[in-house]
């Protein structure tokens, strides 16, 4: 049966590992360039930056969801959920779909007015799945991130000009 709980630090490996499956799911895994102790620091540490689930089928570990609070200048608090997987041998058993319970569930606890997420465009049983919830494809908005060279470029050109 499936068992949902708070990771612990005890479970970054875990983590690492569900980080590395899903990289690999997604057609990414030369991506990922999370460490053990990043994933510590940034969940565990003394400024935590998201929170995490293990979900567990009769003591396996079989899949994740982590998440962070955001904030809208229009609804106010929400969550994002970043990652949910669960293990391909595990689904079908209604484990991804107590994670987002649970999520939504913390989501309401909080007092958040939405909980979002992304999919991949070409994963259409995750869309399906999440038609099937309630969950709605915001069609019109585009994802836009800046990274390594380019991030460290933008936040130079910040102290450029100062005295």
């Amino acid at each position: 049966m499936i068992h949902i709980r708070p990771a612990t630090p005890a479970d970054v490996p875990l983590m690492l590992a569900f980080i590395h499956e899903l990289a690999e799911f997604e057609r990414e895994p030369h991506s990922v360039k999370m460490t053990e102790e990043q994933l510590l620091e940034d969940g565990f540490g003394n400024d935590p930056q998201y929170d995490c689930l293990i979900a567990e089928w009769d003591g396996a570990p079989a899949g994740w969801a982590l998440f962070f609070p955001i904030y809208s200048t229009w609804r106010g608090r929400g969550l994002h959920l970043e990652d949910l997987f669960i293990r391909p041998q595990f689904r079908g058993r209604g484990i991804g779909k107590a994670l987002l319970r649970r999520v939504a569930a913390i989501a309401a606890e909080k007092g958040c007015t939405k909980l979002q997420w992304e999919v991949l465009d070409w994963n259409q049983p995750a869309i399906d799945f999440y038609h099937s919830i309630g969950g709605f494809m915001l069609n019109e908005w585009r994802i836009m991130r800046v990274t390594g060279d380019a991030l460290a470029a933008l936040a130079a050109s910040e102290t450029e000009g100062k005295v």
